[in-house]
């Protein structure tokens, strides 16, 4: 890790992945235009974006005391935006991984009290301490597969002083950087086992969401809609209550059965819906309408063994702004590598590699809020970026497992 230089010039970039395009999210044919320069170079002052291009035309631009990074051939594009983590938990559920390979599916084992539960009660008797040095591995993880911008879910905690416990985490963890994080309220999780379904639900509207927005502690309110976790009805209310609060709102929806969930988000015109493994083209159609953003979670249909992923390409032809993330989590995603779930996007869900990037990049900003400030290379942005080991920026997903970061750059600061 070194300091931020007051001006930087990467050169000798094979490929400079820009993504320069339209100040909205791509869509349906844009998603595979990845504005590539060839023998490029990037120029960046005060951790802002001030050139571009090929080399031949801003090396005149290179201001005589600025820092020179020779990228030798190598790969440089934004850094990945994941959309959709649950980054602050105690402990692991190895165990659970284990017994899935035996053959107990993913509801047997929230049934015998382990899953989403068993990752409550670790994280209820953690410290924040505990807690917060848990989130910093985490974060390296995740840094070092080339992402700079995470949102992240509370949702571990399921009653008030623990979920306020994760959000304080967050906001502890990007004071400190490098990371940026988005936080979001996920309270509705699951129904912890000392409430019944309408308690809980009251609790959520009635307590938690007012003293979440009076510290000012979370972004948006996410909701897992499922009949037997919270059906629509539920999903509705505490959505319309954070909506009334100021969040912005997103939803699981639709990830074991087609039961509503992202109709609910449509009908809302939340920031996101999602998972979508079991969406019908009814529900695709009216998300579209409504201009809400998929966000499709491969690693969860991989790490579950199922073999149902969501239908990207319907999504992309009907003009959905798809979104990659890596759900990363404790049971059903622990996986941290947007380039492994880039891999399964394009292998499971027939994804172009260009699609894969956009919608791990500049589509996700867009969905967070911040796509006028990350999410692409373009003069002004911040000067989030990554360089791989490569030439081609197919290579990325094609090198499935192989971790092809050279450095990370972060508001022009090298973190590795």
């Amino acid at each position: 890790m070194s300091g931020a230089p007051r001006s930087l010039a990467i050169v000798g970039c094979c490929q400079l992945v820009t993504l320069r395009g339209p100040s909205r999210p791509r869509l349906r044919s844009e998603m595979r235009d990845l504005g590539i320069v060839e023998d490029a170079a990037l120029l960046v002052r005060d951790g802002r974006i001030v050139a571009a291009g090929k080399y031949a035309d801003v090396k005149s631009q290179i201001e005589p005391d600025a820092e020179i990074v020779e990228a030798a051939g190598a790969l440089v594009l934004p850094g990945f935006v994941d959309a959709h983590t649950h980054l602050v938990f105690a402990g692991n559920r190895a165990g659970e991984f284990e017994a899935r390979i035996e053959g107990a599916s993913y509801q047997q084992i929230a049934a015998a009290g382990g899953g989403i539960r068993a990752t409550v009660a670790r994280t209820r008797h953690a410290s924040e301490e505990e807690l917060l040095a848990a989130a910093r591995r985490h974060a390296r993880w995740i840094l070092a597969n080339g992402t700079t911008t995470v949102e992240a879910k509370s949702g571990y905690g399921l009653d008030t002083e623990s979920e306020l416990k994760l959000l304080r985490v967050m906001r502890q963890l990007c004071r400190e950087g490098p990371l940026e994080i988005v936080p979001t309220f996920l309270g509705a999780h699951e129904v912890p086992g000392e409430y019944t379904r309408e308690q809980y639900v009251d609790l959520v509207v009635d307590e938690m969401l007012p003293q979440v927005a009076a510290a000012r502690l979370a972004e948006y309110c996410d909701v897992f809609c499922e009949p037997h976790i919270f059906p629509v009805a539920d999903a509705r209310r505490i959505l319309l209550a954070a909506k009334a609060l100021g969040f912005g709102l997103r939803v699981h929806a639709d990830q074991f059965t087609a039961s509503g969930g992202a109709k609910l988000a449509a009908a809302l015109s939340t920031a996101t819906a999602d998972h979508l493994e079991y969406t019908d083209f009814h529900s695709i159609d009216a998300l579209a309408a409504s201009g809400v953003q998929p966000v499709l979670l491969p690693g969860s249909v991989y790490s579950l063994s199922q073999t149902r992923y969501p239908d990207a390409r319907t999504m992309i032809d009907r003009g959905l702004a798809v979104v990659l993330a890596t759900d990363f989590n404790p049971g059903s995603s622990p996986t941290a590598s947007i380039p492994m779930i880039l891999s399964l996007a394009c292998t499971q869900m027939r994804m172009t590699p260009a699609e894969a990037i956009t919608a791990a990049t500049i589509n996700p900003a867009y969905s967070l809020g911040r796509g006028a400030q990350i999410g692409s290379l373009e003069t002004g942005k911040r000067a989030d970026f990554a360089m791989y080991d490569c030439a081609d920026y197919r290579e990325i997903p094609y090198h499935f497992g192989v971790n092809l970061v050279k450095g990370v750059w972060i508001r022009g600061r090298r973190y590795m």
